[in-house]
């Protein structure tokens, strides 16, 4: 898999072709909706006294099959999970919109998206749930102000998925899943036959052809496993544009392909602190700054407006820095000198985290270039290899005047440019609601 590192620019947009895919996806689903019965608001009840469980078969169904397919891509190396949206988690507004959502669609028979599907087919009832919907998120929106920092904290875990909750690998869980719907699929259809009267032995016999190929997917999804972080490392590719002027005063672009490894020999990826200063006040550009190092090195010192997340701790907090990244957002790893800022590069490129670089040097460079007026910073003899070179009277952390440079005092410094923006996947939902 590539990464384009080419300017930034909307492919998507200037595309018509994607607003047809995106048009006859909402035509299938809508279709797949009212195959399913789902326009009938007294099908839609049914679940609710285990008369009808249509809704929990084919939701399920949906998540089953899709789980196998995305985690079968990603065990395959077709498609890297951490670039997959997921809807960040806020288990307070979250439970509290579930009970509201869950006895309207008790009293109403609709959820949102089937109450669309049942006005399109001209049904009153699902026109008048969809106005109330329209009401209500009016409503809400003209009162949220009153409880907008509840709905947004209470619970707030960002991104978080079942294989972090239950600390168990994906692909064991996509097994889990699938033995779990397929154990529901059978006792629903003996709480229809209990409480709905329903005679089994007409229903088609190809399902139980599509369980087994279900569960064989699981299986195999299992069998495939996940790629390790090295490998996907390895597999790498970064492309790198180059503008050449010619004799005739004509320019050429010039376009390479690198492996990580060579990004990092030929450093490509690393900034000096000059560039790293300056893309502050840069529009285009949203620096922020990894400081990886430890809690005790980032209180001595520290750039202003770093974020300090230790080394070892940074892989869980891959899935966070995905969540809201404007698209022109530059992720910049800082340690002492620059050993402990590459390995967090390896692994942020690793899980496809982009626009990532390296500050050239680390914080000893930094001191370096910006630090000469600093009171109580003493340069020291000898260090170890990502220590700091520095002896300091006092832990300021960023107080120190070097830590946030004056762009006035520093106008003139000259630095050859490396931050190139890449394209970056935008976020979307999904879900019956």
């Amino acid at each position: 898999m590539t990464f384009p590192l080419d300017a930034f620019t909307a492919v998507s947009s200037a595309n018509p072709w994607t607003y047809v895919v995106f048009g006859g996806i909402g035509m299938a689903f809508g279709y797949t909706l009212e195959s399913a019965g789902f326009g009938d608001s007294r099908k839609l009840a049914a679940q609710f006294y285990f008369k009808e469980l249509t809704v929990l078969k084919v939701m399920f169904t949906a998540i089953a099959v899709a789980m196998t397919l995305l985690f079968g891509a990603v065990g395959l190396g077709l498609l890297e999970f951490s670039q997959v949206w997921v809807n960040p988690t806020y288990l307070g507004s979250g439970v509290l919109g579930g009970l509201i959502m869950g006895v309207g669609f008790i009293i109403g028979g609709f959820c949102p998206t089937t109450s669309l599907a049942s006005a399109s087919t001209g049904k009153i009832d699902g026109m008048l749930f969809m106005l109330g919907g329209f009401v209500g998120a009016f409503l809400f929106g003209e009162t949220e102000g009153y409880f907008d920092h509840w709905y947004n904290e209470a619970g707030n875990y960002g991104r978080l998925t079942l294989d972090q909750v239950f600390g168990v690998p994906p692909s064991t869980l996509v097994l889990i899943v699938v033995a779990m719907a397929l154990f529901m699929f059978w006792g629903a259809e003996q709480l229809e036959r209990i409480f709905g009267g329903k005679d089994l032995s007409r229903e088609p016999k190809l399902r139980k052809v599509g369980a087994v190929g279900l569960l064989g997917m699981a299986l195999a999804v299992l069998a495939i496993g996940s790629p390790s972080l090295e490998e996907r490392y390895q597999g790498l590719s970064f492309k790198r544009s180059e503008t050449i002027k010619q004799a005739d005063g004509k320019s050429q672009t010039l376009t390479h392909v690198y492996s990580a490894d060579e990004m990092l020999n030929k450093r490509l990826v690393f900034v000096s602190p000059a560039e790293a200063f300056k893309v502050r006040y840069q529009q285009e550009v949203k620096p922020i700054y990894l400081d990886v190092r430890s809690e005790a090195d980032y209180n001595l010192y520290h750039l202003a407006d770093t974020i300090n997340v230790p080394l070892d701790k940074l892989a869980t907090a891959v899935p966070g820095l995905l969540t809201e990244p404007a698209a022109n957002t530059v992720f910049i790893t800082i340690s002492n000198d620059e050993s402990a800022a590459i390995k967090a590069w390896k692994l942020l490129v690793a899980n496809k985290v982009p626009n990532v670089y390296i500050l050239e040097g680390g914080v000893n460079h930094w001191i370096a270039t910006f630090g000469a007026q600093d009171a109580g910073l003493h340069p020291i003899s000898s260090a170890a290899d990502d220590q700091l070179r520095y002896a300091f009277t006092a832990a300021l952390g960023n107080r120190y005047k070097s830590c946030s440079p004056s762009p006035m005092e520093h106008e003139e410094l000259d630095y050859q440019a490396r931050i190139v923006l890449q394209l970056k996947r935008d976020k979307s939902g999904g879900g019956c609601g």
